[in-house]
């Protein structure tokens, strides 16, 4: 007997980061196409492309390009195609790694070298008429160099992605994607620097050695809580704005996404209570934000329970947050925090949230599930439950991605050549984003813009650069509603 629908198995969504291209042999028959894309099917992957790259009279070369869930996943997929009758498997290749093979980014010259007079001209001996006059007037640099348009992306391996402390060398891959995302979304020119130390007083000294070369510092994957140390120094210190993006860029796009998701459900700020899993960088500057923003009710959950200002286990940041968040000393597990709740926003671990504990949340609850890959809850459980729900994949709608905030926030920080963040550009810039969702295109599968929406960065530096202004407030801003 069949199963009914709500009974069945739910595939695993497939990812293109897991995309494999299978090169195949098989005998020249018609039905083999679809006897190699129903194996894979069957097998839960999805065909992505199919190429036959050659073709004799004994032997067919297939070119099949597939997405699995994850790497086991792909295994299993080659192995349903190796059972076929007619078909030999002859290489596999990851996709993901043959992109990156040589790295992702490169340097290339923006004036002509093609004569004499241009060397002399872009180097000597011309360039030491420009040094002449850099030194006698300094406040050009900007001006007349990179610095004008580059930004140093600082890591030390501490916390990279969700994986942990993986140090320096792997770092880099990530550090040179999000170059990547600062030339394409921004026009910016970021430069991977992956230092091989992690004591707080080395970081900051090499950061302040090498500022001069860059127009701003953005700092990625440095763990907490020294990476709120190194942060609160470097802009204390340096006369460039710095910017640790796993806390505020993470926030701009939350509190974005929140607004617009209560702009779905007919809720405020002001009245919500908000439950946030995790207490590390990104979820206390999600907690400062919302604070800033309006935001009176939030109770922070972590391995230690509820933050509990009379905990005595907590010190240091983990303290401060319970303080600025649970005067009245609540105490218990995540069950106990979401009972009544309006919004959940995990930056924590996978499966901390059972979807059937959305039912104890007010009427129309929110979830935010951002930890990646596997978010807090099961995603197909808990649609049954929230209202609006948003994670940090790409495979989900609302993806909260922080390439919606980050090139846009640098490139406002670079036109204005300003010296600092604010926590008004942060608010101008969540502002800017949620609306650059407009009242008919906004629903419960879309509170946030794509990725790919030319307009967000622009939205984003304008508002930023207006900030910096006398005032800070932007033209027509109807504010965090």
């Amino acid at each position: 007997m069949a199963l009914p629908d709500s009974a069945r198995p739910r595939p695993t969504p497939t990812s293109a980061s897991y995309s494999i291209t299978i090169r195949i042999y098989a005998s020249p028959d018609y039905s083999v196409v679809g006897r190699l894309a129903t194996a894979v099917s069957e097998a839960g992957g999805l065909v992505t492309a199919v190429d036959v790259s050659e073709s004799r009279h004994d032997r067919i070369t297939i070119d099949l390009t597939c997405s699995a869930a994850n790497g086991e996943h792909a295994e299993q997929i080659v192995q349903a195609l190796r059972e076929l009758d007619g078909v030999e498997v002859h290489r596999v290749s990851d996709r993901t790694f043959l992109l990156h093979l040589g790295g992702k980014i490169s340097v290339e010259s923006r004036v002509p070298l093609k004569t004499r007079d241009d060397l002399s001209m872009a180097y000597t001996p011309g360039v030491g008429r420009v040094s002449l006059a850099l030194a006698a007037h300094p406040e050009d640099v900007s001006k007349l160099t990179i610095k004008g348009n580059s930004v140093a992306v600082v890591t030390d391996g501490s916390a990279v992605l969700g994986l942990g402390n993986l140090g320096p060398g792997a770092a880099l891959p990530v550090m040179e994607g999000k170059a990547a995302l600062f030339k394409r979304f921004g026009n910016i020119d970021a430069w991977p620097i992956c230092l091989d130390t992690q004591d707080v007083d080395m970081i900051v000294q090499t950061v302040k050695m090498i500022a001069p070369g860059f127009g701003g510092i953005n700092l990625e994957d440095i763990s907490a809580p020294r990476c709120f140390e190194i942060e609160a120094r470097l802009r204390a210190e340096l006369d460039i704005p710095v910017f640790h993006d796993d806390q505020h860029g993470t926030a701009i796009v939350v509190l974005a996404a929140l607004t617009n998701a209560l702009r779905c459900v007919h809720k405020g700020l002001a009245s919500i209570r908000v439950v946030v899993s995790g207490g590390g960088a990104a979820g206390t500057a999600i907690v400062d934000l919302m604070l800033a923003a309006g935001v009176r009710h939030v109770l922070v959950w972590d391995r230690e329970g509820i933050l509990s200002p009379t905990d005595s286990r907590l010190t240091g940041a983990k303290l401060e947050l319970a303080r600025r968040t649970n005067p009245k000393a609540k105490t218990g597990d995540l069950h106990d925090a979401l009972r009544g709740a309006d919004v959940f926003i995990g930056v924590s671990a996978p499966g901390v949230l059972p979807a059937e504990w959305i039912k104890d949340m007010a009427e129309d609850p929110v979830v935010f599930a951002l930890a990646n890959p596997d978010p807090e809850t099961n995603v197909e459980e808990a649609r049954h439950y929230a209202a609006i729900l948003a994670t940090g994949r790409s495979d989900y709608p609302n993806q909260i991605n922080n390439v919606l905030a980050f090139p846009g926030i640098f490139r406002g920080l670079l036109d204005a050549h300003a010296t600092e963040v604010t926590t008004t550009m942060l608010l101008r810039a969540a502002s800017a984003l949620a609306h650059c969702v407009s009242d008919e295109q906004l629903n419960a599968a879309y509170i946030v813009p794509s990725v790919f929406d030319p307009n967000v960065p622009v939205a984003v530096a304008e508002a930023v650069r207006l900030a910096t202004l006398p005032g800070g407030r932007i033209m027509g801003d109807r504010g965090m509603e």
